[in-house]
């Protein structure tokens, strides 16, 4: 990527408006254009005016069903770079981030343990990053994790697929902050692997139209012994 390249990137996410909407389908769900217009605090003819840009420029795409539209991130490297700019905006922030304000009907499941794009978010999922910190399985590395040896040794024996992970050309185990704790979780590639060994293993169960999850009797036993 030369100058220019970037230059062209970041034009398209320094717009506040196309930042909200881009954080808005950071879940990696699809959604019509009212509901971001609606998200970014915008008109719906300015909102089709910054989709067709971050359309144009590979960063959304756009599925038409009917006389509808509905877009959603283009790809994982997409969704990467959106967790990254925002850890590097909590990173620059003069004062302690503090957890978002959510609607009173945000229901209490969504706060305790959601998707985000293709890796687990929430309570649950923050608490179990700073369990594997404690551990050490996980250390700190810039704005991403770095797997230790015990780490990678303790997570292949859970059958987390790391080899996949390593060869992913996204970033590997990205510090993701967390959207209502606003402290970090896993994501990345690691995080994407996690997250199907969860499903796997029946810990956690998607639910429909929805980006939290459910936490299986299974689930809940698993996570209190990575988190312990």
């Amino acid at each position: 990527m030369d100058g220019s390249d970037l230059a062209r990137i970041a034009g398209l996410f320094a717009d506040p408006a196309r930042a909200r909407i881009l954080r808005t389908l950071i879940d990696g769900t699809l959604r019509p254009a009212g509901e971001l217009a609606f998200a970014a605090n915008i008109s719906a003819q300015s909102a089709s005016a910054h989709l067709a840009k971050l359309v144009e420029g590979g960063l959304l795409e756009l599925q038409a069903q009917g006389r509808h539209r509905y877009f959603r991130i283009a790809n994982a490297e997409v969704a990467d770079a959106v967790e990254s700019l925002g850890s590097l905006g909590e990173s620059l922030a003069p004062r302690a981030p503090r957890p978002l304000a959510l609607p009173k009907a945000t229901p209490p499941q969504f706060v305790r343990a959601r998707t985000c794009y293709d890796h687990l978010a929430g309570d649950t999922a923050v608490q179990i990053c700073a369990a594997m910190l404690e551990a050490r399985w996980l250390v700190v590395e810039g704005l991403d994790f770095r797997l230790t040896a015990l780490g990678e040794e303790r997570l292949a024996a859970l059958g987390v697929d790391i080899e996949t992970a390593r060869h992913s050309r996204r970033a590997f185990a990205r510090a993701c902050v967390d959207l209502t704790q606003r402290r970090p979780h896993v994501g990345g590639a690691l995080g994407a692997a996690l997250l199907e060994m969860y499903l796997a293993r029946g810990w956690i169960q998607r639910m429909r139209r929805s980006r939290a999850v459910g936490i299986t009797p299974k689930g809940a036993e698993g996570f209190g012994r990575l988190c312990a």
